[in-house]
């Protein structure tokens, strides 16, 4: 039998578990009227994390360039900018812009994974879980924004990979509550994360 945590404590192991910073860009934080509290609670599980040597990776959600935009990102630009035409929508992350960088509260450290992407999930099109299965980490504690955008995508891609997601909800920010509230309800409901509080994982480390 394979030892199998079942607790947020269980997996507060810097062996087997990776912190993943989600999407916390200038940009998107700009978007979130909660967002100088989601920046602090992450900044508090970065800070734990680190303390206890846990490798920590980054993911920043960047926009082609239009010429390289295909139906998919066409479609999805316009749903979020509420665009009527493909000439009416703007490129809104461009790679090297000040929009797409990580906040300065959080920047990366050079011994930490920065993944860029343009898919929902942090897995998809990134090298995200080559690299946790190379170190040998199974479990990925997640914090960021936006909760019913990519993280639930990203909670249930990390399950379909054979990953144990860990969601620290005070550190999970959302854009819009009703849909925020579903996705917590879906990934209750569903059972595949294990669900955690920031304090929580930070004094299990500690402990670790």
């Amino acid at each position: 039998m394979i030892a199998l945590p079942t607790t947020l404590e269980g997996w507060c192991d810097p062996g087997r578990t990776a912190l993943l910073v989600y999407d916390m860009q200038v940009g998107i934080c700009r978007q979130l009227p909660d967002a100088p509290a989601i920046v602090a609670r992450c900044g508090a599980a970065l800070d734990a994390a680190r303390a206890a040597g846990m490798r920590v990776a980054f993911t920043r959600h960047l926009s082609c360039p239009k010429r390289w935009m295909g139906a998919t990102q066409w479609r999805t630009a316009m749903a979020w900018q509420r665009a009527t035409t493909p000439e009416a929508v703007r490129v809104p992350f461009p790679r090297g812009a000040p929009d797409s960088a990580i906040v300065a509260e959080l920047e990366p450290r050079a011994d930490e994974l920065v993944l860029d992407k343009l898919s929902m999930s942090a897995f998809e099109g990134t090298p995200l879980a080559m690299a946790l299965r190379d170190a040998g980490v199974t479990g990925i504690a997640i914090v960021g924004i936006a909760l019913e955008i990519g993280i639930e995508p990203t909670v249930r891609h990390a399950t379909d990979l054979g990953f144990v997601p860990i969601v620290l909800a005070d550190a999970c920010g959302h854009g819009n509550a009703e849909a925020g509230t579903r996705a917590w309800q879906t990934m209750r409901f569903v059972g595949e994360a294990v669900v955690g509080e920031v304090d929580g994982f930070a004094r299990a480390l500690a402990r670790a």
